[in-house]
């Protein structure tokens, strides 16, 4: 044994060949921290001395390579401001470059993930083998950043300029078959067979059979390009990612800055160039609130693996009551994840269209390339149509989605249970029907909960799981579990009206809705919303795609719960679209008129007759500026958003923020209403709040609010 660390091991083999093996004693994967990089460090300084080294093979003793660098200890590093950060940088490129600089042959076997560093590690490396289970990508652009240890520029020399473009703009992960294709992979061999072959090659390459001298020289040169088409090159490919990734989103247009500003330099310099873009990009409010955004997911997922070990009751098969393509939806996607569902209703149409549905989703599947015909028809055989309750009696959960009203609910929902074992769990799929009176109609409350999906069910990652004031622990972890094996992003949130998502949606919509009494324009209200703050559309077209109908009943639900902010003493521009039948996308018409072009590609244009209905409910048309627009909008959502963490209706602010973006949209480079409000700082919230104050009690910050401002508390420390 040479060297045997905390996270790196290494031994050298009779045949002369040194194993570097990743295997991080504290962590169930490998990723660059500053235990890894101090290892490797002395690692690098071993081997460089010792004679009987005739080559290097870095090996990982976990299912992964490198899944990539610790973003925790990165998180800390980004506080400490631009000249540390850069300084730091530097130290830590010497690694990789000590390493590199080594005077034999060097090889990675990848068997498993090599993202971020983990690629970065095998792009030092003269030679890259791979197994099928090998993935290898730079995902720095999704977490607001660039590539830190060189993987900009060599990837470029690697595969070449075009190809590092994408992959450095998309973030992807790319398996074997592909990298091998491109160049980033040198073999790809069975995983029985990788180390052997890996060692083989570094044999042939140390004996002079394989030129890496070449290789490395080439990788350590500039860019052997035409100056002119190279210059053609990176403009358009910039003008094609800018407008692919969209303003709110530098990091992958700064990555082909890095290449086109590296491209005539050795490596040692272009490297001192990707430093000074990654500090452009670490301290950038994108960066740290997709960081923030990366970290609240692993919340999630912590929560969802502690569910599954913890859930009394294991699910294996599942019943979805009401069909239609909302049901047909779930039982999809319970279906897809090898849950399988019976999906009853008591209608052989609503059955049929349910099916319909479900079937629809597999094809896609297929079309895609996600699965095969084979997984297609397994998929679907394994939900099963039913009209007779006789069918559900033996399953696991039962997950009720009929039609949004409390009496039908109650009573299917207390027929269902008398049929159920006693162990059965129940769950109501509505999104405003409160839980607790749902359950008055149950005798066994302690097993029902609510388990709210958004529409589309297949698109949307969210599942609310309402917890009812007789709700079980167990019942609630089961639920969870559940969700999360469907592949859902599951939120636990308490009882009330609206729950969490919807409850603080429709502040937002108030927001808006007295903004068009004001005179504003719903366009400009949507292109601002939409273009500037980052929604994917601005709050009347979501009006129309949540359709009137919906949204005026759930306001109502919300009036009725919280009177004192969410109530209205008169008509606004919501009834007096409903009232005048224009639903919005369900029947063709709303704020925008809906339609198909000649080639069937869905339309929407505004409508000259929106203006004029509107004319009964709103001011004379005046002009409203940008930060207004949004403050007047976003305001009612943020207080309300706070309130829900205040009365425990939400965890922690990284649920919250996890439920926006996953549940509604909210602008992921935002990072949600609790890292937005942090970026600004309470004071500045409050004082815009207070400012508002004439517009009523939806813009009253809590008091709480007014403490943590007086204080300079922010949620996420």
């Amino acid at each position: 044994m040479l060297f045997e660390g905390q996270s790196i091991q290494c031994v050298l083999h009779d045949s002369g060949v040194a194993e570097m093996r990743f295997d991080n004693q504290s962590e169930s994967v490998n990723k660059f921290d500053r235990t890894t990089l101090e290892e490797w460090k002395q690692v690098t300084q071993i081997l460089k001395d010792h004679d009987g080294v005739k080559a290097v093979m870095a090996t990982s003793a976990k299912p992964v390579f490198i899944v990539g660098a610790d973003i925790t200890e990165f998180n800390e590093l980004f506080s400490s401001g631009r000249e540390q950060l850069v300084e730091w940088l530097v130290k830590a490129n010497d690694i990789f470059t000590g390493f590199e600089d080594l005077p034999y042959p060097t090889a990675a076997a990848i068997d498993g993930i090599a993202f971020g560093g983990g690629l970065e590690m095998c792009l030092t490396c003269d030679l890259r083998v791979g197994s099928p289970k090998a993935q290898v990508g730079l995902p720095e652009s999704k977490l607001g950043l660039v590539p830190g240890f060189g993987g900009s520029v060599r990837l470029a020399r690697v595969i070449g300029p075009d190809n590092a473009f994408e992959w450095l703009a998309t973030g992807k992960g790319h398996k074997a078959d592909l990298a091998l294709k491109m160049g980033a992979l040198d073999a790809v061999v069975p995983s029985d067979k990788l180390f052997a072959a890996t060692e083989a090659m570094l044999l042939d390459a140390a004996a002079g059979k394989l030129d890496w001298h070449s290789r490395r020289a080439e990788k350590k040169s500039p860019l052997q390009l035409n100056r002119m088409e190279a210059a053609m090159s990176f403009m358009t490919s910039k003008g094609f990612i800018a407008g692919q990734a969209g303003p709110h989103y530098p990091a992958p247009v700064k990555g082909v800055e890095i290449i086109e500003k590296s491209a005539y330099l050795p490596l040692e310099e272009a490297i001192k160039v990707e430093h000074e873009a990654f500090a452009d990009m670490a301290l950038t409010e994108q960066a740290s609130s997709l960081i923030q955004l990366f970290l609240n997911d692993q919340v999630l997922k912590k929560k969802a693996k502690i569910a599954a070990k913890t859930a009394d009751k294991k699910i294996g098969s599942a019943t979805v009551l009401g069909a239609g393509i909302m049901g047909g939806g779930i039982a999809y996607q319970s279906a897809s994840r090898g849950v399988p569902a019976i999906m009853k209703d008591i209608n052989q149409a609503a059955l049929d269209l349910g099916m319909k549905e479900a079937i629809g989703l597999f094809g896609k599947g297929v079309k895609y390339k996600k699965i095969t015909n084979e997984q297609m028809a397994q998929g679907v055989a394994s939900i099963k149509p039913t009209l007779s309750y006789d069918e559900i009696k033996h399953t696991d959960i039962v997950v009720e989605a009929v039609v949004e009203n409390p009496k039908v609910k109650a009573a299917v929902l207390s027929e269902v249970e008398s049929m159920m074992p006693e162990d059965a769990i129940i769950c109501s799929n509505t999104s405003t029907i409160s839980i607790d009176s749902l359950a008055a109609s149950l005798k066994r409350p302690e097993k029902f909960c609510g388990m709210h999906f958004f529409n589309p069910v297949h698109k949307m990652p969210l599942v609310e799981v309402i917890r009812g004031k007789d709700t079980s622990e167990e019942t609630v972890a089961s639920v969870v579990a559940y969700a999360s094996a469907m592949g859902k992003s599951p939120v636990v949130v308490n009882d009330c009206p609206g729950f969490f998502v919807n409850r603080v949606l429709f502040p937002y919509f108030g927001g808006f809705t007295k903004l068009l009494r004001d005179g504003c324009d719903f366009q400009q209200a949507d292109k601002i919303m939409h273009k500037k703050f980052g929604w994917p559309m601005g709050p009347a077209y979501l009006l129309d795609v949540v359709g009137m109908d919906t949204g005026k009943h759930a306001a109502a639900v919300m009036a009725d719960g919280f009177p004192d902010r969410m109530s209205k003493e008169e008509k606004d521009a919501i009834d007096v679209m409903f009232e005048e039948g224009r639903y919005g996308q369900k029947s063709g018409s709303g704020f925008y008129v809906y339609g198909k072009d000649k080639r069937g590609r869905p339309t929407k244009e505004a409508d000259p007759k929106t203006y004029e209905l509107l004319k009964s409910v709103c001011a004379d048309a005046k002009e409203f500026s940008d930060e207004e627009i949004i403050a007047r909008t976003m305001l009612p959502m943020i207080i309300e958003t706070i309130r829900c963490l205040e009365e425990g209706i939400i965890a922690t602010p990284a649920e919250g923020d996890m439920a926006l973006i996953y549940g509604l949209g909210f602008p992921p480079f935002r990072g949600g209403v609790f890292k937005y409000v942090d970026d600004q700082g309470m004071q500045a919230i409050v004082d815009l709040a207070n400012s508002y104050s004439h517009l009523g009690n939806a813009y009253k910050p809590t008091e709480r609010m007014l403490e943590m401002a007086k204080n300079n508390e922010t949620f996420y420390g």
